[in-house]
């Protein structure tokens, strides 16, 4: 499963895993048209803050060949910020979204040349953002496993491996690459309501590798470390600053559980999900009510129930133990330095 890939470009389209059909189904899906893509980032088609950075680039990449017939460059370029804007506004929370977005612009900026010049270095630029990111998961793997000690039990929130990147993951390539090594190592993950990308895909993917996992409610996530049942957590990210983490929604209530039980917290994300030059208040997506108020078509509380339904939390860095990414593994403290 870590050698699959999410998101990538394929004869001049952008295909993806349908993760909105997984268990069930392991089915690819090929768009050509940006705003096919934006549709699907939003009804989370693709998903996870890497793996839609690289979707909305694909986006930009497929943006700028429909428009390449333009013979102005100065409506291209309007085009092109047309698309970007449509991509962003997809899923506003996760930072590797916009980041991605912002380089295609840049790169489209400094490319001298005509429109088919520009058009060629985007669609190149949008597959090395790809490229890059599997490889800075391969490195926080390795930066990661050091970490996770032999006969560790790590638990993991929401999905941040293969499927929450082009490849390999995030928060899981500690945990693969510990398990490579041949460290006995096992997973407690929680089931992430109210999608379950903890119970439908995490669980997929680790059993995929044949990595021990043990499904759990995410209100248990207390109960078990309180047991001495888990020896490290690690989750990922979708933007980092340096006051906060945004993630999956509970992701505060574990780092609180773990500050509480002297559990190591990590928190492992590449270096395009930091955000620590902006201080403006990060905007929380907040999601349909029938996410929370179905579970597989039927309807569960009465109608006429309120809801609310956040699509992520926020957690203060002080109690994030290390941030694992590609260049190493950060203090709290390094983030303002690191800016």
């Amino acid at each position: 499963m870590s050698s699959a890939k999410t998101v990538e470009w394929v004869n001049g389209r952008v295909r993806m895993i349908d993760q909105t059909r997984v268990p069930e189904k392991f089915v690819y899906v090929t768009f050509n048209d940006y705003r096919q893509v934006a549709k699907a980032i939003k009804n989370m088609v693709v998903r996870g803050a890497p793996a839609i950075g690289v979707a909305a680039a694909m986006g930009m990449a497929l943006a700028a060949k429909h428009s390449s017939r333009r013979k102005s460059k100065d409506q291209f370029f309007k085009d092109l910020q047309a698309a970007g804007i449509v991509l962003c506004k997809s899923r506003p929370t996760a930072r590797n979204l916009s980041w991605a977005v912002e380089r295609i612009l840049g790169k489209a900026q400094a490319t001298s040349g005509g429109v088919q010049e520009i058009v060629r270095e985007i669609v190149e630029e949008a597959q090395n953002i790809a490229r890059e990111d599997i490889e800075a998961n391969r490195k926080i793997g390795d930066f990661g496993s050091s970490l996770i000690k032999d006969n560790y039990t790590v638990l993991t929130h929401c999905n941040t491996g293969t499927f929450a990147t082009v490849s390999y993951g995030t928060a899981l390539a500690p945990i693969r690459t510990a398990f490579k090594q041949g460290k006995n190592v096992r997973v407690i993950a929680t089931e992430t309501r109210p999608r379950l990308q903890g119970a439908r895909l995490t669980t997929f993917e680790l059993l995929s590798d044949k990595i021990p996992v043990t499904l759990i409610v995410d209100g248990a996530v207390g109960y078990v470390m309180k047991r001495g049942m888990v020896q490290a957590a690690i989750v990922g990210a979708d933007r980092i600053t340096r006051q906060v983490v945004a993630n999956k929604v509970g992701t505060y209530l574990i780092a609180l559980a773990a500050h509480a039980n002297l559990v190591p917290f990590y928190v492992a994300a590449p270096s395009s999900t930091f955000d620590l030059n902006e201080m403006h208040a990060v905007e929380i997506e907040e999601r349909k009510p029938q996410e929370v108020t179905h579970i597989a078509g039927k309807r569960i509380p009465p109608r006429g129930v309120g809801v609310f339904n956040p699509a992520f939390d926020i957690t203060p860095v002080e109690l994030v133990k290390g941030f694992i990414t590609e260049n190493g593994i950060l203090r709290p403290e390094d983030l303002g330095r690191v800016a």
